[in-house]
Parts: structure tokens; C-alpha cells; sequence
């Protein structure tokens, strides 16, 4: 089945149903996004594109992503999503490795080096008007062939290197992950409501193809981002939201509701469930969101090589307060998806027994064809038909998934992933500095947050206002350091390899507050 395909089924279906909103104000019915995603596909075809082209889009969060997204794919289009928060320099970087032929970035995005490509920009604009403006007849306008082994959606994901990699999703991996949301999320009616406050760049714009599979309603926050208020009073107006938060985006709804003294009735008003994934949930934290805002809570892990598609911890698991290992499993990620097995496993990648840590193995339809023009790493990733995901965990005898690290030193803020070398690097061309280790420390808020180590050169030492001005200049602001803590050496072991589980512990101690 093609992807575009699931746009024409609704739209013959349901043709005047509303599908897309902006705030409150519709936006799109089903028969309006078929008809502006097939003129956009008859545009870029007229373009020269060719099935298999790659498209960038980097966009503030908008109604028209949806519209953008679909047109692509009804050309036969691989989409390269892009954080918009993203530094210029980090999308000219994936510019330059996945080579769109065309691209829709955001106005405050577009930088000079860019401008090889016919950009369009202000998503909100003429340029934009012109690009969606629908098709006669979009019953008309032919969908490109495509296989389930196309690739659909060319993720950039950061590598230990620190420079990203193209992870492949193709469209067998993105129908999968639709249809595991029912077996394994929740059930959608056309009735519901999926809103989109975090990036639509990533997981949560993916949720749309479940939600587009039954009829439901798609919402984009008028603000375009996370405001509680915003988002409980959008829920009260078009009938209880569902969508996919970061922890640090639950903990906000939690606090908004905390203080407005609203019940977990008052929730279920606005709120039908909320996705929590991409970074670790404390268990006091999903305690408290639960006794605060009710049953509205699904966790699912996955990561951008197995899109949204690894385990899930479900909504009657979270809420079974009597079982007698209820806090282990609400500290675990869940059970595996329906569409994947998932395997704990030592170097080899044979299996371990339970409650022995190992690095988990996903393997499945979900599972990523490989990594963009990187044989290397796609061989080293992809072994037996296993995904070695890199994380470690240990499973219970009831399959329950429990994460114990990341390997690679990976740390996640906010949920958006930060690799300390990347940060390390650009620190180290900061004058006054001769050593530097960055280091993930638990924040409450954050889930964790970004500490740099240094250790300056002889003579004027930096400041830490320097070095994160110098940070801003050249990284996305998630990615700076939140804390410098100088320091006159950095531990070593008898190899001269820096000792970071020392710093994490001097994190934990304080070190830096």
C-alpha cells in the first residue's frame, strides 16, 4: 500500500469532514488536503522530480506540514524532516549529505548557503499559497508507483561522531508503525483529535498516519509549540486531545493542571491520551501525573532506526496499582510491540536471560532499512536481522523492558538527543580551552541536562558566558551546555581515557550548582 493512499481513502470517504486545524480555526477538510497534496504533487513533478528525489522540510510547527508531507509522498518523494530549531550550519551539514532536490524551510531558517535549491519559505505566505494551491481534480492526479521498500522518510539522527546519520524508514516501516498505534497505543475513532505541539519533524508528526488511518482530526496549536493553557483549553474546544509529549512536556501539562486545581475529570475533558516517550520518565513523576490528570497515559520506546516501534508500557499496565510489581513496571518501557521482537542480548548478540543487562535488539517491519549512503555503520547497526539499538536494558520474566544506560554516551534533554562529542568539538575551538568533557546531569524538568567539564589553557581563561556564546554561534541552543564546572584536570584512567561515570557522579553530588 502506498502512503498517499491513505489520504484518497479518507478523502472519498469523508470528503467535507474537517481533518486539519490551526488553533481552533479549520484549516482543511479531508477533501481540501488531498486536493492541495496532489497539486503539489503535480508541481513538483512539473519540476523535474522524480520518484525517489528527496524533499527537506524544516518548518515551524503548521497545518500545511501535513499538506507538504502528503504531496511529497503522492510524487513518490522521500521527505528529509529537519528540526527547526536546529543551528543553520546542522541543516546546511544535512543538506549537503542527502541532497533534496527541493525543500520548504521555515523564513528564519533559510541561511545564504542554501540557496542552491528553490527554497520556499513563510509558510504562511504567497509562496506557500501557490505551492498547496489544490488540483482541479485530484481524483485525476496519478499517485507514484512505490514499493514497501521505497524510501519515504530520511531521519537524521545524531551518531557518536557527532555528525548525524540518514537513518531510511521506508513506507513498509512508516505503515507498520501506523498500525502498531492501535495494537498497542490506543484505538482512534474519526471523532478524535491529534494535536501536535511537539516538533512535527519527528515522532509526533509520524502519529498523524495512524490518526489519518481512521478519519480522526489533526490540530496544530495556533503558538506552534508547548503552552499548557493553550493546549488544555484547544482540548476543551474540539473534544479530548491525544498526542506525544517528551516528559519535560508532561511534567508542564501536570504543573498547569496542578496549579488551576483541575481533576482528573477536568483532564479527561481536554485530554483522551497522552504518548510519553524520548526520554526517561522518573516513577514519581508518572505517579504524580497519574494521580493528577487520570488514566490518560501510554509510554511507548522506540527510536528514529525503529520509528515510535519497540515496546510499550499500556495504559492498564500503568494503572494497575495493585499488582505487586506495579513500581518496577513503572519503571520499565513496557512489553514489545506487536510487530517486533525485542531481545536483550550480550556483544554477540545472543540472548540473555532475564534480569541479566544487555544491549536491546529490535527486530521487525518497524526496523530501518539502513543508514544513508554508510555501509559501515548499517553493517555495524544491522546483524542478523537484528537492530543493535545501542541501548542497554534488562528484561523481566514477563518480557517488561527496563533501560539501564545508553551506550555511546548519548544523553537526552528535554527529548531531544545530545552527543557530548559533538558539543566537545565545538567547545575545543573555543580560545582559553585545553580540555573539555560533557556529561549529562538529572534534572527534574529536562530529564537531564548538558554539563561541560573544562579545563582552561595557560594564560586568560575562558568564561563561561564566552564559551556559551561561543556554543550558540555554532549549535542548536538545546545542545549548550546548561552548567560549566571548570576544573584543573579532567579524571583519567591508566589508558588517558576520561573517566565521565566520575564527572556524572560529581553531577549528582552537585558539582557546578
Amino acid at each position: 500500500m502506498h502512503l498517499a493512499h491513505l489520504l484518497i481513502r479518507q478523502a472519498r470517504l469523508a470528503p467535507d469532514a474537517p481533518a486539519l486545524f490551526h488553533g481552533t480555526a479549520r484549516h482543511a477538510t479531508h477533501g481540501d488536503w488531498a486536493a492541495r497534496a496532489a497539486g503539489l504533487a503535480q508541481r513538483l513533478r512539473a519540476a523535474g522530480l522524480q520518484p525517489g528525489d528527496r524533499v527537506l522540510l524544516c518548518l515551524r510547527n503548521h497545518p500545511r506540514y501535513l499538506e507538504l508531507l502528503w504531496g511529497c509522498w503522492w510524487a513518490g518523494l522521500a521527505v528529509v524532516p529537519v528540526n527547526a530549531k536546529l543551528h543553520p550550519r546542522e541543516v546546511e551539514w544535512i543538506v549537503g549529505d542527502a541532497q533534496p532536490r527541493w525543500g520548504v524551510v521555515s523564513a528564519d531558517v533559510v541561511d545564504t548557503a542554501l540557496a542552491g535549491l528553490p527554497w520556499q519559505t513563510e509558510v504562511d505566505g504567497d509562496e506557500a499559497d501557490a505551492l498547496l494551491a489544490p488540483a482541479a481534480d485530484w481524483r485525476g492526479v496519478p499517485v507514484a508507483e512505490r514499493t514497501p521498500d521505497d524510501l519515504a522518510w530520511l531521519f537524521y539522527t545524531s551518531g557518536t561522531t557527532g555528525r548525524p546519520k540518514g537513518v531510511m524508514i521506508t513506507v513498509r516501516n512508516l505503515l507498520t508503525m501506523g498500525l502498531a498505534y492501535f495494537s498497542d497505543v490506543d484505538a482512534v475513532t474519526p471523532a478524535d483529535t491529534m494535536a501536535y505541539a511537539a516538533p512535527q519533524s519527528h515522532g509526533a508528526g509520524l502519529y498523524s498516519i495512524p490518526h489519518l488511518m481512521a478519519g480522526a482530526r489533526h490540530v496544530v496549536p495556533a503558538s506552534g509549540g508547548v503552552d499548557a493553557a493553550e493546549l488544555f483549553g484547544l482540548g476543551r474546544a474540539l473534544g479530548p486531545l491525544s498526542t506525544f509529549a517528551a516528559p519535560t512536556i508532561v511534567k508542564r501539562l501536570v504543573d498547569h493542571a496542578e496549579a488551576a486545581g483541575l481533576t482528573p475529570e477536568d483532564a479527561a475533558r481536554a485530554f483522551k491520551t497522552i504518548v510519553y516517550g524520548g526520554a526517561p520518565m522518573y516513577v514519581a513523576d508518572i505517579q504524580r501525573a497519574l494521580r493528577v490528570m487520570g488514566p490518560r497515559f501510554v509510554q511507548i520506546y522506540g527510536q528514529g532506526e525503529t520509528p515510535m516501534v519497540a515496546t510499550a508500557l499500556a495504559r492498564p499496565h500503568l494503572c494497575d496499582a495493585g499488582h505487586p510489581r506495579h513500581l518496577q513496571r513503572l519503571a520499565s518501557v513496557g512489553v514489545a510491540q506487536a510487530p517486533v521482537q525485542v531481545r536483550v542480548a550480550d556483544p554477540a548478540g545472543r540472548p540473555l536471560p532475564p534480569g541479566e543487562p544487555g544491549e536491546v535488539l529490535v527486530r521487525g517491519d518497524s526496523v530501518m532499512a539502513g543508514y544513508w549512503r554508510q555501509p559501515e555503520a548499517s553493517a555495524a547497526a544491522l546483524r542478523d536481522g537484528w537492530l543493535f539499538t545501542g541501548d542497554v536494558g534488562v528484561l523481566d520474566e514477563d518480557g517488561f523492558l527496563t533501560l539501564k544506560d545508553r551506550s555511546k554516551d548519548l544523553l537526552i534533554s528535554g527529548g531531544s538527543n545530545v552527543y557530548p562529542r559533538e558539543v566537545e568539538e565545538v567547545l575545543l575551538t573555543a580560545p582559553g580551552v585545553a580540555e573539555v568533557a560533557v556529561v549529562g546531569a538529572p534534572d527534574a524538568e529536562w530529564g537531564e541536562v548538558v554539563v561541560a567539564f573544562v579545563v582552561a589553557a595557560p594564560g586568560t581563561p575562558p568564561t563561561a558566558a564566552a564559551l556559551d556564546a561561543h556554543c550558540l554561534a555554532q549549535l542548536a541552543r538545546f545542545k549548550r551546555p546548561r552548567r560549566y564546572v571548570f576544573v584543573p584536570a579532567l579524571p583519567k584512567n591508566a589508558y588517558g581515557k576520561v573517566l565521565k561515570t566520575a564527572l556524572r557522579a560529581q553531577c549528582a553530588a552537585g558539582a557546578g550548582t
